[in-house]
């Protein structure tokens, strides 16, 4: 390329019949770069759905509506005038149901009728994770009622971790499935709800896929016409796939049939190592041998490295190649020296594609222990040099989770899949694999049924920027990988990539454990200036794993360690508000798993935390080498700084800004230090210009969407938000209470009393509760009576709008509540429709 190509999409919506696919041999090169943009002023849409008409009425009773779809077809999600539907699902919480070995059991009968059993999806939430199974079958019970059998391997693995958790490194921590605790034998059936059976359409927004009949169900909203709604369907998975090779590399376990042992061998299992599906294979003979043959282009050996290691030397095709020592002693500030499992021992890359063997002969030492293969399958060739920029990516769906693998959750849109269990990770309808200076910008990604741009596989100095990320099944952006720490080459690692300036909002519409911004192994990240609002679980989450080598805090109960390529990351200057709605034990903020082992710290600074159902900023298990400073985290539920265990260790927090005076460091080696605690609402200049300078820069505020701030009952105005709460008359606060915006909420049955939000902006809407002993309030808006509203409702909706003014002329406005006939009223919170940063 002599130039710059540049290919302009006119506006329009194109849809994809199959994922549009870019490859190595379609990237830039001699240093030019190949552009797919919008043209000028105007927007491409690229859809993965289809547009469903000819409805007609099948049920006058419930206003069900029907139309025809090919038989077969497959999708979780249905779109009507761009406004997400519901499947269908029971009422929350369903009572009558015991956990059993299989599945569940109830006494109501009704339940071995339902038509297509095996589609039908039995949620359960706990703690941090949110998990969905099939259903196998339902049978009638011997005693009467109902059985629930329910599909493998998804319930085998979801009231338990696989196995290969229980190696190195550790993750996913307990038995967290479907129970109300770490308990297998927890007989509490942990059921959130029921979805996607037709018995369970009840109520408009609510829709139902007949796969096997080929018929779509859905109840409109009041004031939607189907005859003229815009009804999409999303078919595909991946819109857009920007693929180098090979692809995710995975090893192979030590028993491979590829694998030939010569000497004197023997297996062990079980040991307290770390080991690669717990099991290695070990020789103390010298001249015992491995040989592994393979297609591909290089070989990974993975095994241990420790002081009775001794030297090995490595053949390729039959030809010497090097001699590696394995003896490794890395020795721990308490003084002890740490055996390192799942070690690359040997590697060669950049071979001929073809069949080779590798072949290790033990020379000296006591052991030599082989744990894994991992074989790079082709040609490494990167997708370079290219930029997707002002498009519009929309209506996609992901059905994995409609599989016997169901979504086994281990956190965080980290999944484990197959049999024997693999970590897996919700995949992207932007995706990116293998990736080297590929550019993802201002555009927009909405309505999809996984996360909304991946860039996986080892992308390397590649950039998310300027986009709008809204409404997404899973996480907004993901990047890097979750099972990659082995790998030693650079050129396999994620590397060098920058996600700036994004708003990322309401994720987590599906699979609720999902974030805002999540990284897994990584370095040199930059995650910067984004905005991430409106989420279930965490806002932003970096790092993966635990036990690395450096932990001697866990002691002899924790031995397994190895090491991780992970490092030198930065989180600066973002923006997180009104996070962790639903999910517990998450942050604004959070952390996981090395950082390295020093002099170079990963860098946590200049960001504003505010309005979180948890801690603000968490740094959980393993979390190292972090410098966390100068960030303002104002109303969490939990500790605004949280280092809660031992292994935590050698983290700087310092010359932060709270309103929160909680914080935790039951950790190793931490100082927290010049933290400034303001309660008044009276923000020092220093906080405020934290405040100014986080978020979205002012060249890209203009991807905000209305949607703007959220604010809690308790909150009395501050540097975050412009909104003056004052109560008159007989308020108390309740604290503990589930679905409220911080767990809590103002109450009162006095006739009389009354709550005045004073703010500067264009509206406001009014959050509370809506429940059976609730009745109505008077509306004033700047002192001018507007009627009343009604928060009667006949079962309890929590984060109910319960009234809302819109449209007034920029400025500072009143709006009043005030309780008439002695019901009882409950203030939750506000949202501000302008004031955000």
């Amino acid at each position: 390329m002599a130039t710059d190509i540049r290919v302009l999409l006119r506006g329009g919506t194109y849809r994809l019949g199959e994922t549009f696919r870019l490859a190595p041999q379609d990237s830039g090169t001699g240093g030019h770069t190949v552009h797919w943009q919008a043209y000028p002023g105007e927007e491409p849409v690229l859809s993965g759905a289809r547009k469903v008409t000819g409805w007609t009425l099948a049920d006058t009773g419930r206003n069900l509506f029907r139309a025809a779809v090919p038989v077969g077809t497959g999708s979780r999600q249905l779109y009507v005038d761009g406004v997400r539907a519901e499947r269908s699902r029971s009422g929350a919480d369903p009572s009558g149901f015991t956990r059993t070995a299989t599945g569940f059991t109830t006494a109501d009968p009704r339940y071995t009728s339902w038509r297509n059993p095996t589609d039908v999806e039995v949620v359960g939430r706990n703690a941090w994770k949110h998990l969905r199974c099939l259903v196998a079958r339902i049978e009638p019970r011997p005693a009467g009622g109902s059985e629930f059998v329910m599909a493998q391997p998804c319930w085998g693995d979801a009231g338990r971790p696989p196995h290969e958790s229980l190696a190195y490194p550790d993750n996913g921590s307990g038995y967290r499935g479907f129970g109300g605790s770490d308990r297998a034998d927890d007989p509490a059936s942990g059921i959130a709800w029921i979805e996607n059976a037709v018995e369970n359409l009840s109520r408009p927004g609510q829709f139902y896929l007949d796969r096997p009949a080929g018929q779509l169900y859905y109840i409109p909203r009041p004031g939607e016409d189907l005859a003229s709604a815009d009804v999409e369907l999303p078919l595909l998975e991946t819109l857009v796939d920007v693929a180098g090779t090979p692809g995710h590399i995975t090893p192979v376990n030590s028993t491979d049939a590829r694998a030939g042992y010569t000497g004197d061998w023997k297996p062990a299992t079980g040991r307290p190592f770390g080991d690669f599906d717990d099991d290695v294979h070990y020789s103390t003979a010298n001249g015992s041998s491995v040989t592994f043959a393979f297609d591909g282009t290089g070989i990974a050996v993975l095994g241990e490295r420790y002081k009775d290691s001794g030297d090995v030397d490595a053949y390729v095709d039959g030809a010497f190649d090097r001699t590696v020592a394995l003896n490794h002693t890395v020795t721990l500030p308490s003084g002890t020296s740490e055996r390192l499992a799942r070690q690359t021992i040997y590697s060669k890359a950049g071979l001929p594609a073809g069949r080779h063997t590798v072949k290790l002969v033990k020379r000296s030492g006591s052991y030599l222990t082989v744990d894994a293969f991992a074989v790079t399958p082709g040609t490494v060739a990167p997708v370079h040099d290219i930029t997707l920029h002002g498009i519009t990516f929309a209506y996609a769906t992901w059905l994995q989770p409609s599989g016997p693998d169901g979504y086994r959750d281990n956190q965080a849109g980290v999944l484990w899949a197959g049999s024997p269990a693999r970590t897996v990770h919700t995949p992207g309808a932007v995706r990116v694999a293998r990736g080297d200076r590929i550019g993802i910008t201002g555009g927009s990604v909405r309505h999809v049924g996984g996360a909304g741009i991946e860039l996986a596989a080892a992308t390397r100095r590649s950039t998310v920027t300027g986009n709008r990320v809204d409404d997404t099944a899973g996480s907004g952006i993901s990047l890097g990988e979750f099972d990659d720490f082995w790998q030693t080459d650079p050129v396999q690692h994620t590397d060098g990539n920058t996600v700036a300036d994004n708003a990322v909002t309401r994720v987590g519409q599906d699979y609720e454990d999902a974030v805002g911004i999540l990284v897994g192994y990584a370095t040199d990240t930059t995650v910067a200036h984004n905005e991430i609002a409106h989420t279930p679980y965490t806002g932003i989450s970096l790092g993966w794993g635990w036990c690395w080598a450096d932990r001697e805090s866990y002691g002899a109960a924790r031995p397994r360690h190895g090491t991780s390529y992970a490092g030198n990351n930065r989180i600066l200057d973002n923006y997180v508000h009104d996070v962790m709605r639903v999910l517990h034990d998450g942050a604004g903020i959070y952390t996981l798993g090395s950082q390295g082992f020093g002099p170079t710290r990963s860098v946590l600074a200049g960001n504003v935390v505010s309005l979180v159902g948890g801690h603000g900023i968490y740094h959980d298990e393993d979390s190292t080498y972090w410098d966390t400073h100068h960030n303002v985290v104002t109303a969490v539920t939990g500790s605004w700084v949280n280092l809660w265990q031992a292994s935590i260790s050698d983290n700087t927090v310092h010359d932060n800004h709270t309103d929160v005076t909680r914080a935790r460091n039951n950790g190793t080696r931490n100082t927290i230090t010049g933290t400034t605690t303001t309660t008044d609402g009276n923000w020092p200049a220093a906080a405020r210009a934290v405040v100014a300078a986080a978020g979205l820069e002012p060249a890209y505020r203009r991807i905000r969407t209305p949607e703007p701030l959220t604010g809690n009952d308790s909150q009395t105005g501050d540097l975050l938000a412009p909104v003056a709460i004052t109560y008159a008359g007989a308020w108390t606060t309740a604290t503990g209470r589930t679905g409220n915006l911080l767990d809590d909420a103002h109450t009162t049955t006095a006739d009389g009393a009354a709550v005045t939000f004073t703010f500067t902006g264009t509206g406001l809407s009014v959050i509370g509760e809506k429940a059976p002993d609730q009745g109505p309030l008077a509306l004033s808006v700047d002192g001018v009576p507007k009627g009343t509203v009604d928060t009667r409702a006949t079962t309890r909706t929590p984060r109910a709008t319960i009234a809302e003014v819109t449209g007034l002329p920029s400025g500072r406005h009143t709006l009043t509540l005030t309780e008439r006939g002695g019901a009882t009223a409950r203030i939750d919170g506000y949202t501000l429709l302008t004031g955000m940063l």
